[in-house]
């Protein structure tokens, strides 16, 4: 198993998806604080666990999705 690096979360700014309504629904919550890199929460559960994706990757994840 590697391992891998802890990333300091508390004081970044998370931003919620525009389709997640005004209701603020289940939906994810991704901060651009990191240049390479792309955290990822669940909006229900901000202080649960969270995933950290390289930039690169989430974008292709983002472009598959939209399609």
């Amino acid at each position: 198993m590697r391992n891998l690096p802890e990333y300091d979360l508390d004081g970044v700014t998370w931003h919620k998806s525009s389709y997640s309504g005004g209701s603020g629904g289940d939906c994810l919550e991704v901060t651009h604080d990191f240049p390479t890199l792309v955290p990822v929460r669940d909006s229900k559960h901000p202080e649960g666990p969270k995933l950290i994706f390289r930039a690169s990757a989430w974008s292709a994840f983002v472009k598959a999705v939209r399609i």
